[in-house]
């Protein structure tokens, strides 16, 4: 169900939900949290579908807020969405002129009383998460550096500004490697000197994962450019020896340590929806990714540098 308001507000548009959800029979309990994303017209598409499935495992209130700004009249349009696909609501709200600098005041008033609120900027970040207008309202503020132009440009800035509650896709995408470096280092092994992250040019997640790596094991680590798709390698040098974890096709890795035989893991590029649903199980703040972009803002005083590689 798909019910239209031009020029509306937010009165109606909780009048509208009230509605909609008695005609489709859904409870009034049961959503868990509100997700807010603030997104353009051009990412709102992938934005909503990809938190539509997170949804299934995370019932919430999915408010898509697209500020249109200009020199408009001021004026708020809606789109309530019952039933398309999911479990929970969404209400997409799109902010002409004036209103489009106070998105806070729009989004207040619709979020699930006594639950915690998500905030998501899936394309372009605001300088600082925490005091922008709609992230104030939130306990979890995500972004994802990866999607804006300048990702490292990006990701320095918004360690610059960390608050606890701050984190970025870029960091949730490497979960699986370093639940697999953290189990491959639980085992016996020589001192390690030295990382290496090689991934594809510009990439955030390599960058925090060398910072992870860094401040874990206390070591140098660099960042080289290889051809991709995302993190193609990490490479520890040991004693003995190296540690390697290879991943060139963005699906499947390979496990080698000195003196054992190579082991295949399952190691595949997840889809946004796993990357959303992750990040909602967490609402508490992210200590080990403070650390980790901490590190990566230090530059030459104790980041990983980056330095270029040809083909691996």
């Amino acid at each position: 169900m798909i019910i239209d308001l031009a020029n509306t507000d937010t009165r109606t548009i909780q009048d509208a939900l009230t509605a909609a959800r008695h005609r489709v029979g859904q409870p009034a309990t049961g959503k868990v949290l509100t997700l807010v994303i603030v997104t353009s017209e051009a990412s709102q598409y992938d934005a909503l579908r990809a938190s539509t499935e997170a949804a299934r495992e995370h019932p919430c209130r999915i408010l898509g807020v697209i500020p249109r700004g200009g020199r408009e009249e001021p004026r708020l349009d809606a789109e309530v969405r019952m039933g398309e696909g999911g479990p929970g609501e969404i209400v997409l709200l799109r902010l002409y002129g004036e209103v489009a600098e106070h998105a806070d005041s729009v989004v207040l008033p619709l979020l699930v009383p006594d639950t915690p609120v998500v905030v998501l900027w899936p394309d372009t970040a605001p300088r600082r998460p925490s005091v922008d207008p709609p992230g104030a309202l939130a306990q979890r503020r995500v972004t994802d550096t990866a999607a804006t132009a300048n990702p490292l440009a990006a990701l320095k800035r918004l360690a610059t500004a960390y608050m606890p509650g701050d984190t970025d896709l870029a960091w949730t995408r490497i979960t699986p490697w370093r639940s697999l470096l953290a189990a491959t280092l639980d085992q016996p092994h020589t001192e390690i000197t030295a990382g290496r992250i090689e991934a594809s040019p510009d990439n955030p997640s390599a960058a925090l994962l060398a910072g992870w790596l860094a401040v874990r094991l206390a070591v140098p680590c660099e960042v080289c450019d290889s051809f991709g798709p995302g993190i193609t390698a990490v490479r520890l040098t040991t004693d003995s020896g190296q540690i390697a974890v290879t991943r060139p096709d963005g699906r499947c890795a390979t496990l080698s340590e000195p003196g054992v035989p190579d082991r295949e893991v399952a190691l595949h590029r997840r889809p946004a929806a796993e990357l959303i649903a992750e990040e909602l199980r967490h609402l508490d703040p992210d200590e080990v990714y403070e650390e980790a972009v901490t590190r990566y803002a230090q530059g030459l005083n104790g980041a990983p540098r980056r330095v270029k590689a040809g083909r691996p």
